[in-house]
C-alpha cells in the first residue's frame, strides 16, 4: 500500500478523536501533485501545513492552490504566505465572486507517480476549511476517494477534471500584489463596518505583540536613534525571537523598503515568512542566485548575490529605509561591507545569538561598534522566553580524537565518520540516554551515515528511531510532526536543525558529534530551550558526549562565558551560578582531562592565535583577537606586525609576500599611526568606501564621505569635532577646512619614525604616496579594513565612547553550577503550600485558600515567586489520563491568573471555581477547550468522567504549572 493513503475508514469524523489534519500532511509528504480547493483560509490552519508544503516545493512536487473571496473571510495574511509558497514554484489562484455566485468548495487532492506513472491517489472531499479549529478540533466531516496500483478510476479522473476546471475558470485569478491590495482593501472596510462574521469560518486573528525581550530592544533602539546612531548590534540568544525583533522594529519606524541580508537561503526563506506574517500589506521577495526581486517593499538578499559590482548597482543608495545583518558570517566579511558602502540606510541592524564579544567583534565593527541591547539565555529563561536546561557533560570513551586529523579548524570528516559508526560508541550513547532522556529528543549527527548507523541502531533496541537530512525518504516536517505525537522517540539529524526552525516540542538535545564552532553549540543547544504549552515541557536535558582533544574546550569556554581557555580549569572548580532551575554536571573523567588540556596551553602568540582559531572555526580579525582578551603588543615585539603573525600562522608564502611587500604602510601607516581622536581611521574608512586605491578622490568626496561615517558614531562626534563645528553639514566650507586641516593634513604629513608621508595632495586629489601593485590592491582593501576595524574598536574602549546601553545587565551566557553527576541543584524556591484547597479532580469540590504552610521546591521547577505560584492537593481522578496524568493525592504546582499573567486559557488545566447560591467556592480542575461557536468546554482526561461546559458562575483562578514530586517537597519554618 503506498503511504500515501491514510489506512482507516474512509470518512474522516474530524473533531479531537479524528482530525483531518495528520491526514492531509501525510499525504502532503507523500504525493507528487498536490490540488487543493477551500473556500476560506485561515493563518492558523495554514500555518499547521506551511512546512509540509514547503517541504513538498523543495522535493519537486506540483502544488495548485485556489481559495476565493467569497463573504470576505479569507485572511490577507493568509493570502500573503501563499504568495511565498508562488514564489518558490507553487501555482496560487484567488476565485473572486460574482453577486449570483459563491464559493464552498472543500478538497484536497493528492497524486503520486513514478517514472510519469501515477501509482497512486487520493481525494478529501468535504466540510473542511484550511483553519486550525476546522483541521483539528471541530466536527468535519471528510470522505476520502483513493486507488492504488490498478488502472485510475474514472471518479478519481473526473475529480481532478472538475478541480481543473475550476481553477482555470475565468473568474479563477492568479494571485498577485495587485490582486492582494484590491483583496485587502475590500476585506479591511469590510471588518470596519461589520462587527461580527460567521464564526464557523472567520476567525479573530491573535494580536502579534513583542516578547519582554523584544519590547525592551524596541525601545532602547528607538533611543539610540534618538541620540543620532544608524546602526546598531542587538544580541539575542537562540529561540528569543531575533527575526521577529527586526520585524517589530521596521514597523516601528515606518520603513517604506527594507532589505534583510544573510548568508543562507533557508534563513532568508524563514525571515521573510516571519516579516509576511507581521507585515501583510508589504510585499516581500528573495534576491538569491538567479532569483533577484528587486522591486519588493521587502528583499531577503544573500550576502553573496547582492554584494556582486552589478547588482548592487541596481540600487539607488537610498533605496532602502532599513538594513538588517542576520549573523556576521566571517567568510563573506568583505562581501558585507561591499553592501554598507553601497547603500545610505536610515538605520541599520545588526544581529547575533553569540554572547561573547570575541565573536561579536565583526558585526559590531560592522554597527559602529554600537551595542545596543543583549540578552542570552540566562535572561530568556528568568523571563520565561525559554526553559531551563540540565547540561550532562559525559565522557566519549570510545573515540580517540587524538588520532583523528585535525585541519584547518575541524577534524577530517571521513575519518571522523568512520570512528563514530561502531557498536560500542552507539552503546555507550544509548545507555545514557535511556537514563536521561525524556520524551522527544533531537540528535545531531556528523554525517549521513552516522545518522542512518544511530537511528537503526536504536530502533534494533526497541526505541522508534529515524535519520532526517536533505534528501532522506522522511521529511523534516514529517518527522517533527511523528515526534510530537509520539510516533517518534528520536530524530537523528545532519545539519537541517542547526538553526532557524522552530522546534518547541523537543525536550531533550542529544549531541554526538564535535562543534566546529561556539555559535553552531549554541545553536544546537537553543533548538530546545524554547516554551512548548502543547507539551507541557518544564525543562530541556542536553546530552553532550566530550572528547579528548583541545577542540573541546569550546563547550565549556561557551557555557562559562570565557574565552580565555587557560582559566577553565579554575572555572570548573568554582563557576559562576545560572538562572533558576539550570545546572551543568560534567563527568568526573571529563573534568579532569579537560583540566589537563586547559593547564598545557602555552601562550605564544601562534599558539594563541591557533586557539582562538580553533573556537571560532576561522583565522580570527584583529579585532576578534583584540576583544578575546589577547595582548596585541606582545604580537609586535614577537613578529613586528599583525600580519606577520598571520602570514606565519597561514603558511601561505604568496600572502607572506604581499604583506613583506606592504608591511611598512600596514603597520606604521595603519596599525601603528599615532591616535589621539577616531579622525584617521575615519578618513581611511571613507578612502576605502570611494575605492582611492583605484580611483582619485577629491579632498570634498573625501571630507563629505567622512562626514556621513563620524556622525554614525555621533559619541565619538561630539566627543572629536570642536563644538562650534557640530552643527555644521557635509558639504560646509568650514568642515571641508577642519577636515583639511586634520586627518588630511597629518596624513599627507611624514611622522618622525616613518621614511615618508602615507598620502599627498595634488591639488584638490587625495592621493597614495607609495607604490603600489595593481594586483595587490584588493586583498589590501580588505587588510586595511581590517585594521580600521581593529584601530576603532582600540579607541571606542580607551576612549570609552563605545555605546553600550545594556552590557552591564549582560551575565554569563550559560555559566552555571558544574555538579558531580546525578547531583540536583540546591533548594531555592519557598512557595505557599494550601492543604485545605483541594482542588477537585472529578466533580466540584469544598475547599478552603486559608491556613497556608510554607514549602520549599528545588530549582529545576523554575524561577518561582510566592506571589504568583502556590502548592495545593488534587482530589479525585477525572484528570488521570492523557499526556500529563493526574493522581487522587498528587501535589500540584500551580501560577495565579491575574490581570498581568492571565495569558489563554485555550487548551490549558486550569484550576476553576464556581460559587453557589449560599456564596460558598467549590474548586475543579479541568482542560479549558474553546469551541467553533465561542463556548467553552471543560474536559476530562480520563474518559470515564464526562466533559462540563462552562458557566457564568465559574472563573479561571490559576494555571497548573507541574505535578510536584513528594521527594522534592521540604516544610520550612
Amino acid at each position: 500500500m503506498s503511504a500515501l493513503l491514510w489506512q482507516g475508514p474512509l470518512l474522516t469524523a474530524g473533531g479531537a478523536s479524528d482530525p483531518l489534519f495528520p491526514k492531509l500532511v501525510q499525504a502532503i509528504n507523500h504525493a507528487t501533485e498536490i490540488e487543493i480547493s477551500v473556500a476560506f483560509i485561515q493563518p492558523s490552519g495554514l500555518e499547521l501545513l506551511l512546512p509540509a508544503l514547503e517541504d513538498a516545493l523543495a522535493n519537486g512536487a506540483q502544488l495548485s492552490i485556489l481559495t476565493s473571496d467569497y463573504l470576505l473571510i479569507t485572511s490577507p495574511r493568509a493570502l500573503r504566505q501563499l504568495l511565498l509558497l508562488a514564489e518558490r514554484g507553487a501555482r496560487v489562484r484567488l476565485f473572486c465572486c460574482k453577486p449570483d455566485t459563491g464559493f464552498h468548495m472543500k478538497a484536497y487532492i493528492f497524486t503520486r507517480s513514478v517514472d510519469d506513472e501515477q501509482v497512486s491517489g487520493c481525494a478529501y472531499i468535504g466540510s473542511s476549511n484550511i483553519s486550525k479549529a476546522a483541521l483539528t478540533l471541530s466536527h468535519e466531516w471528510s470522505l476520502r476517494y483513493q486507488f492504488h496500483g490498478e488502472a485510475i478510476p474514472a471518479d478519481y479522473r473526473h475529480i481532478r477534471e472538475q478541480f481543473l476546471a475550476i481553477f482555470s475558470h475565468s473568474q479563477s485569478l492568479p494571485l498577485n500584489e495587485v490582486l492582494l491590495a484590491d483583496y485587502t482593501r475590500r476585506y479591511k472596510a469590510q471588518q470596519a463596518t461589520t462587527k461580527q462574521l460567521s464564526m464557523a469560518e472567520a476567525e479573530k486573528e491573535p494580536e502579534i505583540i513583542p516578547n519582554s525581550a523584544q519590547q525592551e530592544a524596541l525601545e532602547l533602539l528607538a533611543k539610540t536613534r534618538a541620540i543620532g546612531y544608524q546602526r546598531g548590534l542587538v544580541v539575542l540568544a537562540t529561540g528569543m525571537g531575533k527575526t521577529w525583533l527586526a520585524a517589530f522594529d521596521v514597523m516601528q519606524i515606518g520603513a517604506h523598503r527594507a532589505l534583510f541580508v544573510a548568508h543562507r537561503e533557508e534563513i532568508l526563506q524563514q525571515a521573510q515568512r516571519t516579516f509576511s506574517w507581521l507585515l501583510p500589506a508589504k510585499s516581500s521577495g528573495l534576491y538569491v542566485g538567479s532569483e533577484k526581486n528587486a522591486a519588493a517593499d521587502l528583499v531577503f538578499a544573500s550576502v553573496q548575490t547582492l554584494s556582486q559590482t552589478e547588482n548592487l548597482q541596481k540600487f539607488a543608495a537610498d533605496h532602502f529605509d532599513y538594513i538588517v545583518i542576520d549573523e556576521f558570517h566571517h567568510a563573506s566579511g568583505r562581501s558585507y561591507q561591499a553592501i554598507l558602502s553601497h547603500f545610505r540606510a536610515k538605520f541599520l541592524l545588526g544581529l547575533t545569538a553569540t554572547p561573547e564579544r570575541t565573536d561579536q567583534a565583526d558585526i559590531l565593527a560592522l554597527c559602529d561598534h554600537n551595542l545596543v541591547y543583549q540578552r542570552n539565555v540566562v535572561h530568556g529563561i528568568e523571563e520565561g522566553i525559554l526553559v531551563p536546561f540540565h547540561y550532562h557533560g559525559l565522557n566519549d570513551p570510545y573515540v580517540n580524537y587524538q588520532e583523528i586529523p585535525w585541519r584547518n579548524g575541524r577534524f577530517e570528516p571521513t575519518a571522523l565518520d568512520s570512528a563514530f559508526a561502531t557498536q560500542q560508541r552507539a552503546k555507550h550513547i544509548l545507555r545514557h540516554w535511556q537514563s536521561l532522556r525524556q520524551s522527544r529528543t533531537l540528535a545531531f549527527c556528523i554525517s549521513r551515515r552516522h545518522a542512518d548507523f544511530m537511528a537503526e541502531y536504536f530502533c534494533r533496541h526497541g526505541v522508534k528511531a529515524a535519520a532526517v537530512y536533505q534528501g532522506s525518504v522522511l521529511r523534516r516536517n514529517e518527522a517533527l510532526q511523528l515526534l510530537e505525537v509520539g510516533k517518534l522517540e528520536v530524530v537523528f539529524s545532519v545539519d537541517l536543525f542547526n538553526e532557524g526552525t522552530d522546534l518547541p516540542a523537543i525536550d531533550t538535545v542529544l549531541m554526538l558529534r564535535p562543534t566546529e564552532s561556539k555559535i553552531l553549540f549554541l545553536q544546537q543547544l537553543g533548538r530546545g530551550l524554547r516554551q512548548s504549552p502543547d507539551t507541557g515541557k518544564q525543562h530541556l536535558v542536553v546530552v553532550d558526549f566530550i572528547g579528548n582533544h583541545r577542540s573541546f574546550l569550546l563547550k565549556p569556554a561557551t557555557l562559562f562565558q570565557d574565552t580565555a581557555t587557560k582559566k577553565l580549569a579554575a572555572l570548573m572548580q568554582k563557576p559562576p551560578t545560572l538562572a533558576d532551575g539550570c545546572y551543568i554536571n560534567f563527568a568526573p573523567e571529563v573534568i579532569d582531562y579537560m583540566q589537563q588540556l586547559a593547564r598545557a596551553i602555552r601562550n605564544t602568540s601562534i599558539e594563541d592565535l591557533q586557539q582562538l582559531a580553533d573556537e571560532l572555526g576561522h583565522r580570527p580579525s584583529a579585532v576578534e583577537f583584540f576583544e578575546a582578551g589577547y595582548d596585541v603588543a606582545k604580537v609586535r615585539k614577537a613578529h613586528n606586525s599583525w600580519f606577520e603573525l598571520v602570514a606565519l600562522y597561514e603558511k601561505d608564502s604568496g600572502f607572506t609576500q604581499f604583506v613583506a611587500r606592504n608591511r611598512q604602510f600596514l603597520l606604521r601607516g595603519v596599525e601603528t599611526t599615532s591616535m589621539s581622536k577616531s579622525f584617521k581611521m575615519i578618513l581611511l574608512r571613507a578612502f576605502l568606501e570611494l575605492d582611492g586605491f583605484r580611483n582619485k578622490i577629491t579632498v570634498q568626496a573625501l571630507a563629505e564621505r567622512s562626514w556621513h561615517i563620524i556622525w554614525r558614531h555621533p559619541d565619538w562626534a561630539r566627543q572629536d569635532i570642536k563644538a562650534d563645528l557640530q552643527s555644521e553639514g557635509a558639504q560646509s566650507p568650514k568642515w571641508l577646512k577642519y577636515w583639511l586641516d586634520n586627518p588630511i593634513k597629518f596624513y599627507c604629513a611624514k611622522d618622525q619614525k616613518d621614511q615618508q608621508a602615507w598620502f599627498r595632495r595634488d591639488g584638490d586629489f587625495f592621493l597614495i604616496n607609495f607604490e603600489l601593485d595593481v594586483n595587490d590592491i584588493e586583498p589590501l582593501v580588505a587588510l586595511v579594513d581590517e585594521l580600521i576595524d581593529f584601530r576603532l574598536a582600540q579607541y571606542a574602549k580607551g576612549k570609552g565612547g563605545q555605546q553600550n546601553q545594556q552590557a552591564d545587565n549582560s551575565v554569563a551566557i550559560l555559566s552555571a553550577p558544574v555538579l558531580p553527576e546525578k547531583t540536583k541543584g540546591p533548594a531555592a524556591n519557598v512557595l505557599p503550600f494550601y492543604p485545605d484547597l483541594k482542588i477537585a479532580c472529578g466533580h466540584f469540590g469544598q475547599g478552603s485558600p486559608d491556613g497556608a504552610e510554607m514549602q520549599t521546591l528545588p530549582l529545576h521547577y523554575g524561577n518561582l515567586n510566592p506571589e504568583r505560584h502556590f502548592i495545593a492537593p488534587a482530589k479525585g481522578n477525572s484528570m488521570n489520563g492523557g499526556k500529563q496524568p493526574v493522581q487522587d493525592g498528587d501535589l500540584l504546582l500551580f501560577e495565579w491568573v491575574t490581570p498581568s499573567s492571565a495569558g489563554s486559557i485555550s487548551n490549558n488545566t486550569m484550576a476553576i471555581e464556581q460559587v453557589d447560591a449560599a456564596g460558598d467556592a467549590h474548586y475543579l480542575l479541568r482542560e479549558v477547550k474553546k469551541q467553533a461557536d465561542g463556548r467553552y468546554l471543560l474536559k476530562a482526561t480520563n474518559p470515564n468522567y464526562s466533559d462540563l461546559e462552562a458557566s457564568e458562575s465559574m472563573r479561571t483562578f490559576a494555571r497548573l504549572k507541574a505535578i510536584i514530586d513528594p521527594k522534592d517537597l521540604q516544610l520550612t519554618d
